[in-house]
């Protein structure tokens, strides 16, 4: 029997879609399930469904990936640990709030973005640093990706 996917909860900026574009030459099958496209109906349009919808997504896709990509919004976290999940963290030191702003530059983020994760990077790094639900904590360093690490979660570190 195939074994289920394991779920990371990556913060932006990680490698999360660069990780998933390079699948096949890691040997693996990655979900990048972007929240996004279950959090809103239209444009400032939040859906009801959220974050339900997109829990359930993840739950039916556990047979069909080896990993699956999800975000780092509390509301999800919150979810996935009701639901019994116990995904992985991933996110930067705290220190590299300068590295990560010039990734979301360079990855053409909107400013609007960029200026929330300037205007919030202490709290959001803070709070995901004192989660202790999560018993695999990855702390990337610097010029660190998501990449360099899969496959200590693939086997389960």
């Amino acid at each position: 029997m195939k074994e289920l996917a394991k779920i990371i909860c990556g913060f932006p900026g990680v490698g999360k879609s660069t990780l998933t574009k390079n699948q096949k030459s890691l040997g693996l099958k990655i979900m990048d399930s972007d929240s996004s496209k279950f959090s809103w109906i239209s444009p400032g349009v939040r859906n009801p469904e959220f974050p339900a919808n997109y829990i359930n997504h993840i739950s039916s896709n556990l047979h069909n990936a080896d990993i699956i990509l999800v975000s780092t919004h509390k509301e999800v976290m919150d979810s996935l640990f009701k639901e019994g999940f116990q995904p992985y963290l991933v996110y930067p030191l705290i220190e590299l709030k300068d590295e990560y702003l010039e990734r979301f530059r360079v990855r053409g983020s909107d400013e609007k973005f960029i200026k929330l994760l300037n205007e919030n990077w202490d709290v959001f790094i803070r709070g995901l640093m004192s989660d202790g639900r999560f018993i695999n904590h990855i702390i990337l360093g610097p010029g660190e990706y998501l990449s360099d690490i899969i496959n200590k979660i693939r086997i389960g570190i």
